[in-house]
C-alpha cells in the first residue's frame, strides 16, 4: 500500500514537470446504510442492516481513487495511462480482493490513440460493459438489475491482460473489440466451489460492442465468448423524451463459466440465463425516480425463472454529489439501502 502511494505521488509530480503532459487524480466516495441479502447469499456477507461501502449491491458505486495521464505527441496522436484502485469507506482498506486481486485491480493500462482510434493494453473495463452503459438506466450502479441478473452481458466487468481497439465516432456509430490470450485468462477461484483446483486452465476470450448515439436515442449490441463456452450477447436501447422521462429496454443471454461463483452447488457450467429488461426514469429537476425490471425467459443457472427489479430514488445536491435510496429485488432476495456519492 505504502509503495503504491509513493509511486502515485511520483507519477503525479512527474506529470507537472512535463509541459505537454498532464496527470490527474480522481475518485469516488460512496457510503451508506442498508441490508444486502443478495451479497449474503452469493458472497458470504451479512444479511443484517449495516454500514455499506465497497462492492455491495445497495451502494451506488465502488469507492475508488485513481490516477490517469495523457501526453500529446502531436499530429492528433496521444498516449496515456490509467491506474485505479477500490476502497472501503468503512475502514479505509483497499478493495483488491473484490477487484481481481491486485492493488490497481480496477484499471491498470496504457493506451495510444489518434484519428484512427485507440489501442489499449492492460487490465481494463471490457467492451461489453461500455456497450451496456450506453443505454442502462442507473449508469452502471452496483444495484443495476441488468448487471446483477445477467452479469454485464455474461462477461463480468473487467479483463486482465486485455488488448483492445476502439474506433473513432462515425456519425454516432462506434465500436470496440478486445482479446485475451489463453495464457493470460486464468482464474484462482479459491473458495468459490469446494474442490476446485487452485488455478483453472487458461481459456482465450474475445469481447466486442457496437454502439450508436444520436441526440435522445442510444443503443448498443455486445457479444463476448470464452473458449469452450457459449457466446454471450446483449442488445439494448434507450430514448429520452425531452427533459422529463427516459425509457430503456434490452435482451441478454449469459453463460455460466467455471470462473464464476456457483452458490447453487449444482454443476451449471455452460448453463445459459436469458431474459429481457424494461424500465424508465422520471426526472423532476434535481430529483429522479428509476424503475427497471428484468424477467428470465430461460434460467439454467438455478432452474427457476426470476423477475428482478430495482427502484432507485436520487436527489442531486450538486453536479458532483447526490443522495440515493434503493430497493433491489434479486433472485428472491430483498436488498435495501440509502447513501451518498461524491465524485472528485
Amino acid at each position: 500500500m505504502k509503495n503504491s502511494l509513493i509511486v502515485m505521488a511520483a507519477v503525479s509530480l512527474s506529470g507537472v514537470a512535463m509541459a505537454q503532459s498532464s496527470v490527474t487524480m480522481y475518485g469516488i466516495a460512496d457510503g451508506g446504510y442498508g441490508k444486502n441479502e443478495y451479497n449474503g447469499q452469493m458472497l458470504g456477507g451479512s444479511t443484517k442492516a449495516h454500514f455499506q461501502s465497497g462492492a455491495g449491491v445497495v451502494t451506488n458505486a465502488v469507492s475508488r481513487i485513481g490516477v490517469r495521464g495523457v501526453e500529446d505527441l502531436g499530429g492528433g496522436m496521444k498516449v496515456g495511462f490509467n491506474f485505479e484502485t477500490g476502497l472501503q469507506l468503512s475502514n479505509g482498506a483497499n478493495l483488491s480482493s473484490g477487484q481481481g486481486g491486485g492493488f490497481w485491480g480496477r484499471n491498470a493500462n496504457v493506451w495510444v490513440g489518434g484519428p484512427w482510434g485507440t489501442l489499449k493494453l492492460g487490465r481494463s473495463v471490457n467492451p461489453s460493459v461500455y456497450g451496456i452503459i450506453n443505454w442502462e438506466l442507473t449508469t452502471a450502479a452496483n444495484y443495476s438489475v441488468v448487471a446483477v441478473t445477467y452479469n454485464w452481458g455474461g462477461s463480468g466487468p473487467r479483463n486482465n491482460s486485455q488488448i483492445s481497439y476502439a474506433t473513432p465516432n462515425f456519425n454516432g456509430f462506434s465500436a470496440e473489440v478486445a482479446y485475451v490470450t489463453k495464457y493470460d485468462n486464468v482464474s484462482v477461484p479459491g473458495a468459490l466451489v469446494p474442490g476446485d483446483p487452485p488455478v483453472l486452465p487458461g481459456k482465450a476470450k474475445w469481447d466486442l460492442n457496437l454502439k450508436y448515439t444520436n441526440g435522445p436515442f442510444s443503443a448498443a449490441l455486445t457479444a463476448n465468448k470464452m473458449q469452450s463456452y457459449k457466446t454471450n450477447y446483449s442488445v439494448g436501447a434507450r430514448y429520452k423524451f425531452g427533459t422529463s422521462f427516459i425509457v430503456a429496454a434490452s435482451y441478454s443471454s449469459a453463460t455460466h463459466t467455471e470462473m464464476q461463483p456457483n452458490p447453487s452447488g449444482m454443476d451449471n457450467t455452460n448453463a445459459v440465463r436469458r431474459g429481457f429488461s424494461l424500465g424508465g426514469t422520471a426526472l423532476f429537476g434535481p430529483f429522479s425516480v428509476t424503475l427497471d425490471l428484468t424477467r428470465d425467459t430461460k434460467n439454467e443457472w438455478y432452474h427457476k425463472k426470476y423477475t428482478n427489479g430495482v427502484l432507485e430514488l436520487k436527489y442531486a445536491l450538486s453536479k458532483r454529489t447526490f443522495l440515493y435510496g434503493v430497493y433491489l429485488r434479486a433472485d428472491g432476495t430483498d436488498n435495501v439501502g440509502i447513501g451518498m456519492r461524491h465524485n472528485f
